[in-house]
């Protein structure tokens, strides 16, 4: 049974491959080091209704990016990962595991980040903005964006190379502007909290994913939707948002359930998963 019924189509929005392949890599191989078989993985996302020529073309876009190093046994090809994949998938563990949902432990100060890029380096001013948006700042107004707490604005440029064009200052909110102020300004938490309520609508339910084979599929989904939403959040401070933000109900159900799916599911991996030990 594959999860391409019309119930979960309605339920949930169509995860992309390489969005289910990080949570798989996440759970099954981070920290294990080991490789996992190319057509075990298949087996796997069969039951998440991905096809093999989707696992296969992800699999290959994953090692153009660094992401992932092919090893041969035999006839078998093995996929592992590159330092680069550990650091991205040690990023996403943190983000779920421990930072959490909400901020309860502000200190009332903010980074703020100004830049002005000419429009022949469109592109540069690109890939600024989505760095700046992975690390939860928001745009306040042209050019000056903003992200509650203190954030290392060495390790988001570094990579970019433009040091020399971006101002970096931390400050606090004086009268008569007030922190609810900036967080309305700067981000849609209308968005934010639709995200959260849509999570809830599809797991805190009395059967979450109907359609899903078993608990290594339903794992597998509930990991990849809650990693999404988590790394689209900026991680606002809890005193600025509504009492009943969404977010907090929703932590809580995504821990709930990843504690129920995990026992039958790594049964049910280590049942599956062809792995070779790297040495």
């Amino acid at each position: 049974m594959t999860l391409s019924s019309e119930e979960d189509q309605g339920q949930r929005p169509s995860a992309r491959p390489q969005s289910l392949m990080f949570s798989f890599l996440g759970i099954y191989v981070l920290g294990r080091g080991t490789g996992v078989y190319s057509g075990s993985i298949i087996d796997v996302f069969a039951r998440v209704g991905v096809s093999e020529e989707a696992v296969r073309s992800t699999l290959a876009r994953m090692v153009k990016r660094n992401l992932l190093v092919r090893h041969r046994q035999g006839r078998k090809v093995y996929f592992a990962l590159t330092p680069h994949a550990e650091e991205v998938l040690q990023d996403g563990h943190r983000r779920i595991w421990e930072t959490g949902a909400v901020n309860r432990d502000w200190d009332g100060s903010w980074t703020l980040v100004g830049f002005s890029l000419p429009d022949s380096r469109r592109r540069e001013r690109h890939d600024l903005r989505s760095q700046l948006i992975w690390e939860g700042f928001g745009p306040l107004q042209s050019g000056l964006w903003i992200a509650p707490g203190e954030k290392d604005a060495v390790a988001i440029l570094a990579p970019l190379g433009l040091d020399g064009h971006v101002t970096v200052l931390k400050a606090e909110a004086a009268k008569p502007t007030e922190a609810a102020d900036l967080v309305r300004k700067a981000f849609d938490t209308s968005a934010i909290a639709d995200g959260y309520r849509a999570f809830l609508g599809r797991w805190d339910t009395g059967s979450p994913s109907p359609s899903a084979p078993d608990d290594l599929a339903r794992q597998l989904m509930l990991h990849t939707d809650w990693l999404q939403l988590v790394r689209q959040d900026p991680h606002l401070p809890a005193g600025q948002l509504p009492q009943d933000w969404p977010a907090i109900r929703a932590e809580k159900c995504f821990r709930s359930l990843a504690r129920k799916y995990d026992p039958v599911a790594g049964r049910i991996a280590e049942r599956v998963l062809d792995v070779m030990t790297l040495t």
